[in-house]
């Protein structure tokens, strides 16, 4: 075999190793590993094709790290987020009010809902539409 597809093997193993793992750092180091692939198929040296390896492949893994792609994302709590929660987002009508408490019938059974006061301070607790922010247990955090 030729220096070229050692390259290619070893890209290919390393995209099949990629996919197990679930990042796209080790995709970035394929990369570098096909370039060192090109660098052998136009005839250049070991040494240069694994500076052009080591460089294709560092410089893609920065520029993913600088993307959007490789910034870490802040942490969301599951009760608030609304991917983890369908509740989150919908809307509840509470017929009455008891201390900033209420019971209320949302899918075919009884919640208890409070009024979230952080998201509006100073809100009053009136009858009407709310929309729910939050799922603690059994109990419902609602925002005018």
């Amino acid at each position: 075999m030729t220096d070229w597809s050692y390259w290619l093997a070893a890209a290919g193993a390393t995209v099949i190793l990629e996919l197990f793992v679930g990042t796209f750092y080790l995709l970035m180091i394929a990369i570098g590993l096909a370039a060192g692939g090109a660098a052998a198929l136009l005839g250049f040296g070991p040494a240069l094709q694994l500076l052009v390896a080591a460089v294709v492949g560092v410089a893609a893994t920065v520029a993913l790290r600088r993307s959007r792609y490789g910034r870490a994302q802040e942490r969301v709590q599951a009760e608030r987020d609304p991917n983890v929660n369908l509740d989150i987002g919908q809307t509840v009508h509470v017929p009455a009010w008891q201390d900033n408490v209420a019971r209320v019938m949302y899918r075919g059974a009884l919640w208890d809902v409070e009024l979230d006061i952080g998201v509006t301070p100073g809100a009053i607790a009136a009858p009407g539409a709310y929309t729910i922010r939050e799922v603690r247990g059994s109990r419902l955090i609602v925002a005018a």
